[in-house]
């Protein structure tokens, strides 16, 4: 495949809040039209109407049981006369005496709720907060959509074959500069891909290109000319070929091009738990990875998501807070994950990582450890990440070579 190099990334981050422009801005800035002024002979017209005071009617959010999350909230009225929770100054005193009760039964539905908000409107994920615990609601409803029964790939496809065009994805994604939502939502598309459209081996880069200009299109606003992708590709495909196979991906998928990534799950977990950015991108390198590895493919996003994210909690090892620790227990309610398939899921990561420098496909490796990203595909816990859940070590490409020696 064709040598790309790579290009500076300029990750999101977390921390950082970035207000977006909600797109009903424009309708917002037509000044409404001038009312006529009524004459002097009109009187006033007479507003025959029952006053009534102002009630704040409760909200219930029909959540089902099997969504796994909190059911039944309604917001409380006055907020503050049931003590549940306290806005403004008395927010981190409440986080910090949190820890000493032996129950969040009570606490937690609104304290979830508010730090719902918060965090999906830093995240830039919404445009009214309002709508923000709808918005995940329906998030967990849906991504089960996005999962598959097997890993198994049709012949003559391999996992390692899949792995080399996925790394390679990687690599022009970080040319473009495209936003990481794009990659996540190209890698689905090309698992779909995969199995429901018959192409040959020689055709496999033009598919991988299409489901990453597809994805392009649906998250980007500027996307590259049809004909560099096709020099990126040495030129072993037309113009007329590539816009042939997009034609047929999209008939193929139904123009379906949905996909609700587990980055985003990831991401208002660490903000609801109160994460350093040291866990953010690491949790995040190790999401990345589980691109590459097919068995990922059968769990929801929100799995993968809750496993990276504890693994990286796992691996660093920082010392607890009050604080932290209850932020954390929070956060926890929105993991759907059961134990098993977390460890699962945790085991495949650990070895991922502890074998990613030696891997020919070392693209995420490569990109998580500039300073930017904390150096953090480096991180010498790595190395022995298996350990920590009771695994073996595998062997590097350094270690192999001494053996033979």
């Amino acid at each position: 495949m064709a040598q790309t190099g790579f290009c500076d990334s300029r990750p999101a981050d977390l921390h950082k809040k970035e207000k977006r422009a909600p797109l009903r801005t424009w309708a917002n800035a037509c000044l409404p039209k001038e009312r006529r002024p009524p004459a002097d002979s009109e009187e006033p017209r007479a507003v025959h109407c029952k006053t009534e005071p102002e009630r704040r009617w409760p909200r219930r959010l029909p959540v089902s049981a099997e969504d796994g999350i909190i059911m039944g909230y309604a917001e409380q009225q006055g907020a503050v006369q049931t003590g549940v929770w306290v806005y403004g100054c008395k927010e981190a005193a409440l986080l910090l005496c949190l820890h000493r009760l032996h129950s969040l039964q009570v606490l937690v539905p609104s304290l979830l709720h508010h730090e719902m908000e918060v965090a999906m409107e830093k995240l830039g994920l919404i445009y009214d907060k309002t709508y923000a615990w709808d918005i995940f609601s329906d998030m967990m409803r849906s991504q089960s959509r996005y999962t598959f029964p097997n890993a198994e790939l049709p012949q003559p496809f391999t996992d390692s074959t899949r792995a080399i065009l996925v790394d390679w994805l990687i690599q022009v994604h970080e040319v473009f500069h495209f936003s990481e939502e794009t990659l996540y939502l190209a890698v689905h598309l090309l698992n779909r891909a995969l199995r429901q459209i018959k192409v040959s081996i020689s055709n496999l880069q033009l598919l991988g290109v299409v489901c990453l200009f597809l994805a392009g299109k649906k998250e980007e606003c500027l996307l590259p000319e049809v004909s560099e992708l096709c020099y990126l590709m040495e030129n072993s495909y037309s113009k007329k070929q590539l816009l042939r196979m997009e034609r047929r991906v999209l008939c193929e998928l139904k123009f379906d091009l949905s996909h609700c990534p587990p980055l985003h799950f990831l991401l208002i977990s660490a903000s609801i738990g109160r994460c350093s950015d040291q866990v953010v991108w690491m949790a995040r390198y190790l999401l990345e990875l589980s691109l590459l590895e097919s068995q990922c493919v059968t769990f929801q996003p929100a799995e993968l998501a809750s496993a990276a994210l504890c693994l990286a909690r796992k691996v660093l090892q920082e010392p607890p807070t009050p604080g932290g620790e209850t932020a954390w227990c929070i956060a926890s309610s929105l993991n759907v994950c059961s134990e098993p398939s977390r460890l699962k899921i945790m085991q495949i990561l650990a070895v991922a990582a502890a074998k990613a420098e030696g891997q020919d496909t070392r693209a995420s490796y490569i990109k998580f450890s500039t300073a930017q990203t904390l150096h953090i595909s480096s991180h010498p816990t790595l190395c022995s990440a298996p350990n920590l859940l009771g695994l073996p070590c595998p062997q590097t490409r350094a270690q192999t070579r001494e053996g033979a020696m």
